[in-house]
This record gives C-alpha cells, sequence and structure tokens, in this order.
C-alpha cells in the first residue's frame, strides 16, 4: 500500500512522513487571568483615550458618593454659570478655546460613522493586495461656518484627487462645499468644509483712508470673515463675469479704496467706458482723463499710458524694481469697462490693432511702474481677450457655464472650489480670486456703492478734472 499522510485534514499519497499538528492544552486557570489582563488593559487604554469624557463621569461618580445629589448638581450649575459668563464675557476666547474644540469632537465623531463609506463612494480609496485602504482622518478643527479635516493620503495620492471629489464628499457630509489644499505635513492634504454663508449679506462701502496702502487695499470680506485687501503693486486686475454678476461693485470698490489717494493727487485714475459712460460716468469728478465716446481717444490714452510705463521703466532700470507713486509720478490706473469692446467688437482694424499694442505694453511693463490695468469683460474666451493670461490677479463673478471657471481662474480651479457657475443670481457681487501662484481659489464678497454713494464720494474726494477735453469742477458731481 502506499504511504498516506494527513497534513491540516488532506489527503497526501506522495507524501513521505506524516506531519501532525502540535496541540497546546493550557489550563483553564491561565486563559482566565490572561483575559482578565486583556480586559483590564483595555479599559486602561479606554479611560485615557477618551480622558474629555472619562475625567467628568469619575469625578461626578465621585461627589455623588461623597455627598450625595448635592455634590454633582451644584458642580454642573457651577460650571455653567462660569461658562455662560466666560461666553458672554468675552466670545472670542469662549469660541476658540470652549466651544469650538468641543464641537470638533463631536463633529469628527460624525465624520468618523461615515468615513469609509464616503471614501469608497467618492473613489478615494485603493485596493492593493486584496485590501482596500482608505485615506486616515487625523484632526478635525471647527471655525466660524466651516470644519478644517486633516487627512493623511494613502501613498500615490495627491491633494487634487480629493479636489476632483469635492462636490461628491459635500453631498455626503451634508455641507455647502468642500475645498481641498496641500497640508503642512507631507502626505497630507486639509479639506476644509463649509456649513454655512458668511457673504449672503450685501457689504456696506468700506471706509476711505487718507493715503492708501497699495499692497492692501481693501475691497470687501472673505468668506471667513476677515476682510479682503487687495495687493495692486506689481500685478494688473481682470474682472470677468455676467450681466448683473456686480462688475461694478469691484471697480467702484477699488475706486474708493483709492479714493484718498486721488484726493490728494498721488494716485490718477484714467477712465475708458466704451459703452458710452453708462457704468463709469457717474463718478466722473474722479478720473483724471475719461473717454466714453471717442475710440481713437481711448486708442490714444493706452498709447500713452504705454508710452509713459516705458519711460519709466528707462529711468528706474537698476533703481529699484517697484515704482514708489509721488505727487511729481502718480499712481496711474486705467479702469477699463467692457474690455471685449475694444479688443474683439470694435471694427476699425487699425484702432483695433493700436489699442491690442498699447494694451500689452501696459500689461507687461506698467505693474512695475505704477500704471496698471483694471478691466472688466463678460466674454472670457481667448478670441475675445488674447492678453487674458497678462492679468497675474483675476476674479470671477458669476459665470454662464462650468467651463468658463478654468478659463478665467486657471486649470483644475473649479475642481479646487471656485463654482463661480453656481453663485446665484441673488448675490451679486460674489466671486473667487485667484492669485498667481496660489492654487487656492478665495470666495469673497466685494462692497456695493449705490449711484448717491459713488456721486458722494467724487463730490468728497472728486478734484479739478480734465474729461473729455473739458475742465470740470470735481465738487459738481
Amino acid at each position: 500500500m502506499p504511504l498516506i499522510n494527513v497534513i491540516r485534514g488532506e489527503s497526501i499519497p506522495t507524501a513521505p512522513f506524516t506531519v501532525r499538528t502540535p496541540v497546546l492544552r493550557l489550563p483553564i486557570w491561565l486563559l482566565v487571568i490572561w483575559q482578565a489582563i486583556k480586559a483590564v488593559a483595555w479599559l486602561v487604554v479606554t479611560y485615557v483615550r477618551y480622558w474629555w469624557a472619562t475625567g467628568p463621569t469619575t469625578g461626578l461618580l465621585w461627589l455623588y458618593a461623597e455627598y450625595g445629589w448635592v455634590g454633582p448638581a451644584s458642580t454642573a450649575g457651577g460650571i455653567a454659570a462660569a461658562t455662560t459668563g466666560w461666553g458672554f464675557g468675552h466670545r472670542p476666547s469662549f469660541l476658540r478655546f470652549g466651544w469650538y474644540p468641543i464641537l470638533a469632537r463631536y463633529r469628527r465623531w460624525t465624520y468618523r460613522r461615515r468615513w469609509q463609506a464616503a471614501m469608497v463612494t467618492a473613489k478615494l480609496a485603493v485596493a492593493y493586495d486584496g485590501q482596500t485602504i482608505i485615506p486616515v482622518l487625523k484632526r478635525v478643527r471647527c471655525r466660524a461656518g466651516s470644519d478644517v479635516v486633516t487627512v493623511r493620503m494613502v501613498t500615490g495620492q495627491i491633494p487634487d484627487d480629493f479636489a476632483k471629489a469635492s462636490e461628491r464628499l459635500a453631498h455626503t457630509f451634508g455641507v455647502r462645499q468642500v475645498k481641498a489644499m496641500a497640508g503642512t505635513a507631507f502626505g497630507t492634504v486639509v479639506l476644509v468644509l463649509l456649513r454655512g454663508d458668511t457673504l449672503h449679506r450685501t457689504v456696506a462701502p468700506l471706509a476711505v483712508t487718507g493715503v492708501p496702502d497699495f499692497t492692501a487695499l481693501p475691497l470687501g470680506v472673505r468668506e471667513d470673515g476677515a476682510p479682503y485687501e487687495l495687493r495692486l503693486f506689481g500685478t494688473q486686475v481682470l474682472i470677468v463675469g455676467a450681466t448683473g454678476s456686480g462688475k461694478g461693485s469691484v471697480i467702484w470698490s477699488l475706486v474708493r479704496s483709492l479714493a484718498g489717494g486721488v484726493g490728494t493727487g498721488l494716485v490718477q485714475l484714467w477712465g475708458l467706458d466704451p459703452k458710452g459712460g453708462m457704468e463709469l460716468g457717474i463718478g466722473r469728478p474722479m478720473f483724471t482723463r475719461f473717454a466714453s465716446r471717442d475710440f481713437a481717444e481711448m486708442a490714444q490714452m493706452l498709447e500713452q499710458a504705454a508710452a509713459m510705463a516705458q519711460d519709466r521703466a528707462a529711468r528706474l532700470a537698476g533703481a529699484t524694481r517697484q515704482h514708489t507713486p509721488t505727487l511729481a509720478e502718480p499712481l496711474i490706473v486705467l479702469v477699463i469697462d467692457e474690455l471685449a469692446n475694444l479688443t474683439a467688437y470694435l471694427t476699425e482694424r487699425q484702432l483695433k490693432d493700436r489699442i491690442k499694442a498699447a494694451l500689452g505694453i501696459v500689461l507687461t511693463q506698467g505693474r512695475a511702474v505704477g500704471v496698471h490695468v483694471v478691466a472688466a469683460i463678460q466674454d472670457p474666451r481667448k478670441e475675445v481677450l488674447p492678453a487674458r493670461g497678462l492679468f497675474p490677479t483675476r476674479i470671477g463673478l458669476r459665470l454662464s457655464e462650468p467651463g468658463e471657471v478654468d478659463m478665467v481662474l486657471g486649470d483644475g480651479m473649479r475642481d479646487r472650489g471656485a463654482l463661480c457657475d453656481r453663485i446665484p443670481q441673488t448675490q451679486p457681487g460674489v466671486g473667487y480670486i485667484a492669485l498667481e501662484g496660489d492654487p487656492t481659489p478665495m470666495r469673497v464678497r466685494f462692497s456695493f456703492l449705490d449711484d448717491q454713494d459713488i456721486r458722494d464720494m467724487a463730490y468728497t474726494y472728486g478734484r479739478l478734472r480734465v474729461i473729455d477735453g473739458e475742465a470740470t469742477d470735481g465738487g459738481a458731481a
């Protein structure tokens, strides 16, 4: 008969020897002790891990054992009274050190309940070696209207993977929007889960400073409640939005932030309004030069601005890399409403070529020598605005189509949270800002100036101006 071996219940006829699985028999009392040690260790680890819950519970139980119901009740009442006084007495510190840490622990628990399902359905889980590996939720911090979640990514993932799944994550966790950005630690991504909308209210006109800070001009309010300040030095500004999206709010907010400099002569505003002065005409005393009907005059203004930029660049070469405005050489800001009328819709070919050539010089050479362009446009297509890439600061207001977002703000900006096509028509002046070198768009609401606010500003800060060749008293707005 052939030899038959039994290895783990399988008959192997060709096996030359018999292998038996060893059986280790332990006394029952040793198993009981081992299980008791494991239970005690689990209790200790749980007690220490959840100290924020086990510590107060232990204290209340001790008070109850020592003083009955009076002990826990009086302690709870005293803590409630102290917390209430703290909240009303100094709300910022109460929110930062009291309420937000507690809320963060609750939110962390709610996120962990749905975390695995969210990662799998959003296609952020990775299958490897027969196992499903999901990103690890590391930390949750709460702020006003948002939660900041730090996640350790799976090997091979990048923050853009989470940005592309942001809309799925927003619906999964029941928040308004999710933004993804690279974390400070290697291999981490930070998800900002936005709950409420802090920009639903209209922003009133901001205060005018006597001497504008050209590195931080206040224009509106950011999504986190902080003021939004534009750095005008070293940049050109492009404003893109559909009809009724609030392009005028951006323009007049910027004009108001420069009004103090206009009044002293430190700033000169040159206005080009190809629509006949419908937008900029109401504040004409604010503009040193103004053209609204004559396209030849607009071309001449742009050519003079280009010549000024080249002249300043030649004089400042080797001396400084940033022009400092003075009364002798003020900051020049060309405010252009509906730029497409000059670059695309103008029928006179010669004028169009002059305008494009002069505008290109100003955009490429003007920002370092104090000649800046602030232009508004509705259509962001390349054939309408060939020089779109020469505007380092681009502001996207409400847009008609999702594809226009990346045209305006750059590739991938919509995935990173710039939902310009989702801005409701009831929120003019709300937009997203993309800064050169910053991959994360910023949501802002610009201040709103009605016609009377603009007239009052022009009356207060407008000086003697040359408008369409005629001298006009700035105080007679």
